[in-house]
């Protein structure tokens, strides 16, 4: 099949000159770097992450659910002080997944001491997350003062009020507000579901229920191979 685009150029990932190429015009999901294999917003969070935090391998760091390449596999291997954890249903809080190797850890009920790390990192992670208000507060209580949530999600709804896409009722039965979606997830292959469409309020509702000032960093930069829908790259601070 004959590239949809195709272009050289240097990629924040690999820190090289690659080629930049998609055989489809869904570029968020198909603008392979040639080098790591990292899509656009990875490539997109990974130039914040240097501009913002250039000492970033000095840093302690936390990713909740990494994926395995791109930034995800770039901090596990230059970074000392990186940790990882996913959230595995049947496995008690704070426990170590034997086969995988990563620690249970939920978002909304995270079992680190206060003021853990300097920065937290979560890839369209936030979209599928049934009390995001618990979780944005969550992770400010685990973050350093001066330190950082930065985290990429697709802000659908972009100018307009963001939308609960699913919920959970008194008994904790999903409740579909719209027709459920989707999205891939790395450890299960039924997928997550989506239960936020979010617009730039965002930034408002993280400052009501986590205390934390935050910035949406937008990027478009063919020669970096971050052209895509969705890609912004959003940084919490905490105070």
């Amino acid at each position: 099949m004959t590239a949809y685009l195709e272009v050289s150029g240097y990629c924040p990932i690999c820190e090289k000159k690659v080629q930049f190429a998609s055989e489809y015009n869904w570029l968020r999901d198909h603008f392979l770097c040639s080098g790591c294999g990292s899509i656009p917003r990875e490539r997109a969070l990974m130039k914040v992450i240097n501009d913002y935090y250039p000492n970033y391998r000095d840093l302690i760091i936390h990713e909740s659910s990494p994926g395995g390449r791109g930034v995800s596999v770039k901090l596990h291997s230059e970074c000392s002080h990186y940790s990882a954890s996913h959230y595995y249903p049947d496995l008690a809080l704070g426990t170590m997944h034997k086969k995988h190797g990563y620690q249970c850890e939920s978002l909304e009920a995270l079992t680190f001491e206060d003021e853990s790390f300097d920065l937290f990192i979560t890839q369209d992670v936030m979209e599928h997350i049934f009390d995001p208000s618990k979780a944005f507060s969550e992770i400010a209580r685990v973050l350093k003062p001066g330190g950082a949530h930065v985290f990429t999600v697709p802000i659908i709804n972009k100018g307009a009020q963001s939308e609960c896409w699913a919920s959970l009722d008194d008994k904790g039965e999903i409740v579909y507000h719209h027709d459920p979606e989707y999205h891939g997830n790395p450890i299960d292959s039924k997928g997550s579901l989506v239960t936020m469409h979010w617009g730039y309020d965002m930034a408002e509702f993280i400052q009501c229920h986590a205390n934390m000032p935050t910035t949406i960093v937008m990027i478009d930069d063919i020669n970096m191979g971050v052209r895509a829908e969705y890609i912004d790259v959003v940084v919490s601070y905490k105070l």
